[in-house]
């Protein structure tokens, strides 16, 4: 079975900088997609960043200049690199993954348990 585990999370101070992996496991088939998530009490998920198997990225509004998202294609692992971190980046951060099948390209995606980001001020 295809299995995300995500690691990192924690306790830090408004302004200081925490570093989450993803690690991915029994993945038969190309993966198209790599993204960062994340979901505070009250609110909606959301995309933190992404990053494509050709090495596209994309980033929410929100976190743009300050988090990095890199991928291991080889390994399939994602990274995402949080700095100048806010109180209103607190939330739960999930890692998911999709994969492509072939015959018909059907794609499907699959989630993490997700890690704490928990920001003080």
């Amino acid at each position: 079975q295809v299995q995300l585990v995500e690691s990192g999370g924690g306790l830090v101070q408004a302004g200081g900088s925490l570093r989450l992996s993803c690690a991915t496991s029994g993945i038969i088939f190309s993966i198209s997609d790599l993204a960062w998530y994340r979901q505070a009490p009250g609110k909606q998920r959301e995309v933190v960043a992404t990053v494509t198997r050709g090495g596209s990225t994309t980033y929410g509004d929100s976190v743009k200049g300050r988090f990095t998202i890199s991928a291991n294609n080889a390994k399939n692992t994602v990274t995402l690199e949080m700095n100048s971190l806010k109180a209103e980046d607190t939330a739960v951060y999930y890692c998911r993954c999709e994969v492509e099948y072939p015959l018909g390209g059907r794609r499907v995606d699959y989630w993490g348990q997700g890690t704490q980001v928990t920001v003080s001020s």
